[in-house]
């Protein structure tokens, strides 16, 4: 570990508060560098990079780059990753698009949080297959994407919280191809009629508005911003956010979980409401453990925790919003900067 600047939220996290969180994602990961839900869970794309690029943060820049090198290592030769792991033998071949597109938020987060353009450019061909794999799953009407890959095709289904986080990507993957000297226009027009689907055309995806990801989604993955951003949050609000907890994972279930939480301090701080982002930080720190850990959600009906997991993506996702509250790494902006364009 790096004596890096770590971010300290006063009154809520200390520097080594976010040290031993981070040090307990860096214990869970395994010795070929994925990064399980927890010791003997298995292991999938997405939450895999959000914990490598929590890593980085904390300044555990060793441990990232092994992260980043397992991914390179799984890829597929379409550009795809199987849906799930469990210490290294394939639980799921179908493929996931937004898991597919997540490594170009993080090769983006680790070039900036470190500079490092020989690293980046060594993951940059993993990066570039990935996102074309992902493209060629753009075939909505509005330009949606379809979800999943299998054998026998494509799901023909298109999800709402899925694509915000496409969208997201697919800015980072552009931003990288212009630094690292490659760069891909057939991205932009793709990401442009993704963004076109996202703020206007609801019908092209799944109803999964019970879900809080449908809520804020496409405002952290940057789709949504300015007035239209801050009535989206008005209008949910309530359906979502339990006061002193955090907020449900699902509308109609007493269920309040930290990585969601998390995410929406994250959207929050992107659209300049630093106030109410802090609030609900603070609010969603009864799932710490004392190692440092977070425990996945709270039935707040009886008290219990549930499920009964501490999940390095709920430590990952508490480290990031952290980070983007103090504009503490060179990569606090990764979800703040994005441009909806």
């Amino acid at each position: 570990m790096t004596g890096a600047d770590l971010p300290v939220v006063p009154g809520v996290l200390t520097r080594r508060d976010i040290e031993r969180t981070a040090e307990s994602i860096a214990a869970t990961q395994e010795s070929d560098g994925a990064i399980p839900w927890f010791t003997g869970g298995h292991t999938d794309p997405w939450d895999h990079i959000e914990s490598a690029m929590a890593l980085t943060v904390a300044g555990h820049r060793a441990e990232a780059r092994d992260a980043y090198i397992w991914s390179a290592k799984n890829q597929r030769d379409d550009g795809s990753w199987p849906m799930q792991f469990r210490r290294g033998v394939i639980e799921n071949y179908d493929a996931d698009t937004n898991f597919c597109a997540y490594l170009a938020t993080g090769v983006l987060h680790y070039l900036t949080s470190t500079e490092d353009a020989g690293f980046a450019a060594e993951l940059w061909p993993t990066v570039r297959a990935a996102i074309n794999f992902v493209l060629t799953l753009q075939l909505g009407e509005h330009g949606e994407i379809h979800w999943s890959a299998t054998d026998s095709g494509t799901s023909g289904e298109a999800l709402l919280t899925g694509c915000a986080s496409i969208f997201h990507s697919l800015g980072c993957a552009i931003t990288l191809a212009e630094r690292i000297g490659d760069p891909q226009p057939r991205w932009q027009h793709a990401r442009t009629r993704l963004g076109d689907a996202l703020r206007d055309h609801p019908e092209a995806f799944l109803d999964k508005s019970r879900y809080s990801m449908d809520w804020y989604y496409p405002i952290l993955g940057g789709a949504l911003r300015g007035p239209t951003a801050h009535a989206r949050i008005v209008r949910h609000w309530n359906d979502f956010v339990v006061p002193d907890l955090g907020i449900r994972c699902v509308s109609d279930a007493p269920w309040v979980t930290g990585a969601e939480t998390c995410e929406l301090v994250l959207a929050l701080e992107a659209i300049g409401d630093t106030s109410t982002a802090a609030t609900l930080f603070s609010d969603m720190q009864h799932l710490r453990d004392p190692d440092g850990s977070y425990w996945t959600g709270l039935v707040f009906t009886d008290g219990k925790r549930w499920p009964e997991e501490r999940t390095t993506w709920t430590a990952g996702a508490v480290i990031l919003a952290a980070d983007a509250l103090t504009r503490t790494s060179p990569a606090n902006g990764i979800f703040r900067d994005v441009s909806a364009d």
